[in-house]
């Protein structure tokens, strides 16, 4: 008879105190416009990781059209610097 032994783990929360970063365009981190950029740095991912997702899912499917997403996010989010 095998046991295993189970481990109780702690989640860590953020504290309730801190504000979200706003949604802007990456001043630092740009390609075209930085709404990529802008993207990962709001939820701390990295921005290469979310451009490679970004094109694959524009090439793969033909219902998200992704120049035409990338252009609307390019006039609705604002630059860093605004």
């Amino acid at each position: 008879m095998v046991r295993a032994r189970v481990g109780i783990y702690r989640l860590e929360t953020p504290c309730m105190n801190t504000s979200p970063r706003p949604l802007s365009r990456s001043l630092n981190d740009r390609m075209i416009a930085g709404v990529m950029g802008g993207i990962a740095h709001r939820f701390g991912w990295n921005v290469t990781l979310v451009r490679v997702l970004f094109v694959l899912i524009s090439i793969g499917s033909a219902a998200f059209p992704g120049i035409l997403v990338y252009l609307i996010l390019w006039l609705l989010i604002p630059n860093e610097a605004d």
